[in-house]
C-alpha cells in the first residue's frame, strides 16, 4: 500500500511523531457491525482487536476503557474501581465532543481531550494488538507497549 493512500488521523499522527512501530490495516467498516466485522474482514481472533469505549460517571466525567473485542465491560466493576455509584456508555455526540471522532471509528490516541484511560490488563500481556487509529475502517497494529507509554493507563479487571 502506497503511504500516501494512509489517511494521517491525529492518532496516527500521534503515532508516528512519538516513533512508535506500527502498522496500518483497513477493513470494510459496517454500521454497528464492531470488532465481530473487523475480525472476520481482517481473518484475525476478535480478542486481539481493543475497542476504545468512552464512559462517564454518575457526575459526567468521562474516561476511556480499552477492552478485548469479544468481551463487555463490567459497569458495577467500573464504578467500584472509580468509587462511584455507576458509570454509563457516553451519549455518540457527546463521547465525539470529548474525544474529536466520530463513534466507530474512537481512537484512544489523539484525543480532543485528555481523559483518563483504563485497559484489561489482560491485553497487556497480548503479543500484539489491532486498535483504532482514528477512523472508521482503520486500524492500527502495535505492541500493547505502545499504550503503556503513550496513555499510560491504568490496568483493571472489568472484563465480562
Amino acid at each position: 500500500m502506497k503511504k500516501e493512500n494512509i489517511p494521517m488521523t491525529p492518532a496516527i499522527r500521534l503515532l508516528k511523531e512519538a516513533g512508535q512501530s506500527f502498522t496500518i490495516k483497513f477493513y470494510r467498516y459496517q454500521e454497528k457491525g464492531g470488532t465481530k466485522a473487523a475480525a472476520r474482514e481482517l481473518k484475525v481472533d476478535e480478542h486481539i482487536i481493543v475497542k476504545t469505549i468512552v464512559m462517564e460517571d454518575e457526575s459526567g466525567n468521562p474516561f476511556l476503557v480499552l477492552m478485548h473485542g469479544d468481551r463487555e465491560v463490567s459497569t458495577k466493576s467500573m464504578a467500584r474501581i472509580l468509587g462511584v455509584k455507576k458509570v454509563y456508555l457516553c451519549d455518540p455526540k457527546v463521547a465525539e465532543k470529548h474525544t474529536g471522532y466520530k463513534v466507530g471509528g474512537t481512537s484512544p490516541f489523539g484525543t480532543k481531550k485528555k481523559l483518563p484511560v483504563y485497559v484489561e490488563e489482560t491485553i497487556m500481556s497480548l503479543p500484539y494488538v489491532l486498535i483504532n487509529a482514528g477512523g472508521r475502517g482503520i486500524l492500527a497494529e502495535l505492541s500493547p507497549k505502545t499504550i503503556e507509554e503513550l496513555l499510560n493507563p491504568v490496568n483493571v479487571n472489568v472484563a465480562i
